[in-house]
């Protein structure tokens, strides 16, 4: 077992506005998924984007869209959000504090 805190976590930027930490992988012994806290500041948003595997959304804090091919669905606190894989989507923050949520993906060799 391993615990630590996230914020001990280094952030990585992935886009202005958009950052990123890998709080559980690999180099913690969890050969299969990944978990990663997103923090996406007031008026940023993730770029369009699709891949080959799901993922799963818990959204700890903020307000905001996941826009897919059916349109926008809003997100707050507490939303919980699961993309098929190869679905187009994009994250939009739309309120005026940080949205910050925790995202699920399989470890890709």
């Amino acid at each position: 077992m391993k615990v630590k805190k996230y914020s001990d976590v280094k952030p990585t930027q992935e886009l202005p506005g958009v950052t990123k930490r890998e709080v559980v992988n690999a180099n913690d012994g969890a050969p299969n998924f990944c978990m990663r806290v997103f923090e996406i500041q007031p008026g940023s948003n993730t770029p369009s984007h699709s891949h080959n595997w799901e993922h799963e959304i818990y959204v700890l804090s903020g307000k905001g869209v996941v826009v897919c091919p059916e349109g926008e669905t809003p997100i707050s606190k507490d939303s919980v959000v699961f993309i098929p894989a190869n679905e187009h989507h994009r994250i939009i923050n739309k309120g005026k504090t940080v949205l910050q949520f925790i995202c699920l993906i399989p470890f890709i060799k």
